[in-house]
């Protein structure tokens, strides 16, 4: 077969758009492709919503690549393992409680099943700000939607204006930039759900109790907004855990099914 390069040009542009503008309506929208942003959106995909995740990078994953210090394994806990085991991801068990994982292996399988259950990776996109709605005023102020741009844009510092995105959820797993929250608190005018009604900020690490503190605070953290993975002890004021990954797994999973919740109650 004699190969056409504008063909091949306009197969890449025209799935791209089709993809694209299918994807401008979501039920939610995943800001961060790390662990905790890939399965909470293969949570959500899987029970049948739309979802389309943005990530900033050209690869989903996170920190979980490079394992801890570069030494591509990780760690999981008992509960983190289930997780792990649902995906079909080999686990190694160490000593009693914990198991260990490569990070490689890890993040591509979760990206594959993510794909797999229908979420969409926008890679290469940067969030430079949300869509705000009020009914009265600043208190009821409710995040309904992303504002999007390339991430080369961003990084050149070029003025070309941004498309949106509508969602009726976003999650924010951007990690210890907490990109969704900083930016509600910079332009919204409104308190987040937060003890301070600010970003409280990450603490030091401390693995025992960051790992616990990852599910508590894993919730809506803005109206429309939930926080998951680190992202979540950032916005709540919590530690950080290094590179044991059960929390951050188990908080995407938990994100997923507060709003699925939330979605069927708004039937």
């Amino acid at each position: 077969m004699k190969l056409d390069e504008q063909v091949i040009t306009r197969a890449i542009i025209d799935r791209f758009i089709k993809k694209w503008t299918d994807h401008i309506d979501l039920d939610v929208a995943v800001v961060g492709g790390g662990p905790a942003g890939l399965v909470a959106a293969y949570y959500l995909a899987k029970n049948g919503r739309k979802v389309a995740l943005f990530e900033r990078k050209l690869s989903v994953g996170g920190g979980m690549w490079g394992g801890g210090m570069m030494f591509n394994e990780i760690v999981v806990q008992d509960e983190g393992k289930k997780v792990l085991d649902e995906l079909g991801i080999p686990t190694h068990a160490f000593q009693t409680g914990y198991y260990t994982a490569d990070s490689v292996e890890t993040i591509t399988t979760l990206a594959s099943k993510a794909c797999q259950a229908g979420v969409k990776v926008f890679n290469l996109m940067s969030v430079e700000d949300v869509m705000i709605r009020q009914t009265d005023g600043p208190e009821t102020a409710r995040v309904a939607g992303l504002v999007i741009n390339w991430t080369a844009v961003e990084m050149a510092e070029l003025h070309v204006d941004p498309l949106t995105v509508r969602a009726r959820y976003t999650i924010d797993a951007t990690g210890h930039a907490i990109e969704l929250m900083h930016i509600i608190v910079r332009k919204s005018g409104s308190r987040l759900l937060t003890k301070t009604g600010k970003v409280m900020g990450e603490k030091s690490l401390w693995a025992e109790v960051a790992e616990q503190s990852t599910l508590e605070n894993t919730r809506e953290a803005f109206p429309g907004v939930y926080v998951a993975g680190m992202a979540a002890n950032a916005t709540f004021g919590s530690y950080r855990m290094g590179p044991i990954f059960g929390g951050m797994l188990l908080s995407g999973k938990k994100a997923a099914e507060q709003i699925l919740q939330r979605l069927e109650e708004d039937k």
